[in-house]
């Protein structure tokens, strides 16, 4: 199949090239958007990533272009309007599951960073400062966790808390009888959040998860509690938490996501003035750390992206069960 490849970067192509089971692909650093969908005529497939835009306009443009199949090369679709793809009959297939152990891993990284300040100790020895001041961190042993949303994602992070003794208590529409088993508590999003020292962020992006930490659910936090996000930016409402934590309401943040990544995540504004005031906000924080949507990004994880990614292209062209496919 001719397939066009959108919002890549060199490690991309890469693991694609590295991967490709015999098609013939083009490679697009710019995002598919309203702009960019004219890129697509002639081209059987295409092959998109999170901040990829396929709204009704881009859907019915990519139709008319002749496409037939929608590939995303990760686990998320908030992206796409999957009815009007299902309208339009083009098959939306993603990648379901691609390490969940590489973002498990990136949200403990998160936390024992702003925990214990390894980010400024690093800077400091580099300047010759070997004071200890204003380091301070706590024990994660015996800390109540709250993990909003225990898929696989969440479920190795639930795994790699228990190595740490903490507390977990989580929350999930579909609560995982085996991590309960090990001792993890389910409760209402209310009862989770209540008290807890860390929450952290494992759930998908749904109209009914948008803005899910807000002014209101923040009250719940435990005074100074620590918030990770490493799902989805929209789950979080970028104002109310910077209230927070100008009130210390809020004591920490971590985000691998942000949610209007899609203008700067992945790109070098280096030179530039970032015009988002709200993330130049969050950078001014000293007990703020952002990751560019790092979480996802081990060898691991991008060997497993680009098999799965290829083994949905194949199933399609070979009429083949769509074992991947998301349907409204």
């Amino acid at each position: 199949m001719k397939i066009a490849v959108f919002s890549t970067c060199k490690y991309d192509e890469d693991f694609l090239n590295q991967f490709n089971t015999g098609h013939k692909l083009r490679y697009f650093s710019a995002p598919l958007d309203e702009q960019t969908v004219a890129l697509t005529a002639g081209y059987d497939a295409i092959c998109i990533f999170v901040n990829d835009t396929l709204n009704k306009e881009v859907l019915n443009a990519l139709h008319a272009n002749g496409v037939k199949l929608i590939v995303l090369r990760c686990a998320g679709f908030n992206n796409v309007d999957i009815a009007e793809a299902d309208r339009l009959q083009i098959p939306v297939l993603r990648v379901p599951a691609y390490s969940p152990e590489a973002v498990a891993e990136h949200a403990m990284a998160l936390i024992l960073t702003l925990n214990r300040k390894t980010h400024k100790a690093y800077n400091r020895i580099r300047e010759g400062n070997f004071s200890l001041e204003k380091l301070m961190g706590f024990n994660l042993s015996q800390r109540k966790v709250a993990v909003i949303g225990t898929g696989a994602i969440g479920k190795a992070f639930c795994r790699i808390l228990k190595g740490f003794g903490c507390h977990v208590s989580a929350y999930d529409v579909y609560p995982d009888k085996d991590l309960a088993a090990t001792g993890v508590t389910y409760g209402t999003l209310q009862e989770t959040l209540a008290g807890a020292d860390i929450v952290s962020l494992h759930c998908p992006l749904m109209d009914n998860t948008r803005h899910l930490i807000n002014k209101e659910t923040l009250k719940l936090f435990k005074p100074g509690a620590m918030l990770i996000n490493t799902s989805r930016g929209g789950l979080v409402d970028t104002v109310d938490v910077i209230d927070a934590l100008k009130t210390g309401q809020l004591g920490y943040l971590g985000l691998d996501v942000y949610e209007q990544e899609g203008k700067l995540f992945f790109h070098d504004y280096s030179e530039d003035v970032i015009q988002d005031d709200r993330i130049t906000r969050l950078i001014s924080f000293p007990n703020v750390i952002i990751t560019s949507h790092q979480g996802f990004f081990t060898r691991e994880a991008m060997e497993q992206i680009a098999t799965t990614t290829f083994a949905n292209i194949d199933a399609f062209a070979n009429g083949g069960e769509l074992i991947n496919r998301v349907k409204s």
